[in-house]
């Protein structure tokens, strides 16, 4: 079953989204999520801070 969130403030930074849902607590989460094909890169993260700079560090393992 998969998860159904509602994103909102999206932003994209290269091939990675980062988008605010809240978990199945009610708590506000913050999620970076790689766009590219086969790459697989997801997590999520307690600040919006947190995610912007995984996404801004990400590098996709797959060329």
């Amino acid at each position: 079953m998969t998860a159904n969130r509602r994103f909102r403030n999206v932003i994209r930074i290269g091939p990675v989204q980062v988008g605010t849902p809240y978990d199945g607590h009610g708590r506000e989460k913050h999620t970076a999520a790689c766009t590219a094909p086969r790459c697989g890169f997801s997590t999520d993260y307690d600040s919006r801070a947190a995610a912007e700079l995984a996404a801004r560090t990400h590098r996709c393992p797959v060329r």
